[in-house]
């Protein structure tokens, strides 16, 4: 359906417009490996936003093993939950890449303002979150969150093995299905080579087909654009209905 020489332009012109933004110190040194998305418009609103994401299998991970990335678990340190030492102990005891571990009940508390929610946000490039939590995280999460697609993703804590889900999580994307008719998900980095990034785009487009409900006949539109670019468009459907020219 998408045809892989616009997808391959696409990449292109996107690869020269960063390249050009660095050139004119229009990409602060925070945003140099920036994330490509893929812009999903659907022909139809969802009836309910899906509180847990898609998981869509890249083949070049986003989180490399042994790169610069830093991972903020977020744990449910309440009653019956686990508490922190516990899950630190865990992630040495297998090995995990985990830069910090953060207490929900510690969040809420230490992260209530707006501006302490947005260096929270910019301080980690990957949040997991515990699962049970994940209902009661929207409210303590901020704008900040959603702006720059970091919305934690879920993982089962109560399972004897965290390894394999952590990595389970680092070689895919993530599609959250809001209520809206667009939905974004993250693609590559601008650090990845050309053919890792269209490597991806290809890996999540056809993901992305297979989960919607009429699969291609879901979907009306679809862009690829960093968080400063124009979104340029890489798939228009046809009309669903017959145009009538006098």
């Amino acid at each position: 359906r998408v045809d892989s020489d616009r997808i391959g332009k696409a990449v292109d012109a996107l690869l020269r417009w960063v390249a050009g933004a660095k050139d004119q110190q229009r990409i602060r040194l925070l945003d140099e490996d920036q994330l490509l998305y893929l812009v999903i418009s659907l022909r139809k609103i969802p009836e309910s936003a899906r509180v847990r994401p898609h998981r869509i299998p890249i083949p070049h991970p986003l989180i490399e093993a042994g790169g610069s990335q830093e991972v903020c678990l977020i744990v449910n340190d309440l009653s019956r939950g686990m508490p922190r030492k516990e899950a630190k102990r865990k992630i040495a005891e297998e090995g995990l890449r985990v830069s910090k571990v953060l207490g929900f009940s510690k969040m809420k508390k230490d992260f209530a303002s707006h501006e302490s929610k947005r260096k929270l946000c910019g301080s980690y490039d990957l949040f997991l979150v515990d699962r049970r939590i994940q209902p009661f995280l929207s409210k303590a999460l901020g704008k900040a969150f959603y702006q720059k697609k970091k919305i934690p993703i879920p993982v089962d804590l109560s399972k004897g093995q965290w390894k394999s889900q952590f990595e389970s999580v680092c070689s895919s994307t993530f599609l959250f299905l809001s209520t809206g008719s667009c939905s974004v998900v993250k693609v590559a980095r601008i650090s990845q080579t050309r053919e890792e990034i269209v490597e991806n785009l290809m890996a999540v487009i056809d993901g992305v087909a297979g989960l919607m409900p009429k699969k291609w006949d879901s979907i009306m539109a679809l862009h690829l654009k960093t968080m400063d670019s124009l979104a340029l468009p890489i798939y228009q459907s046809k009309p669903s209905f017959p145009l009538k020219i006098d």
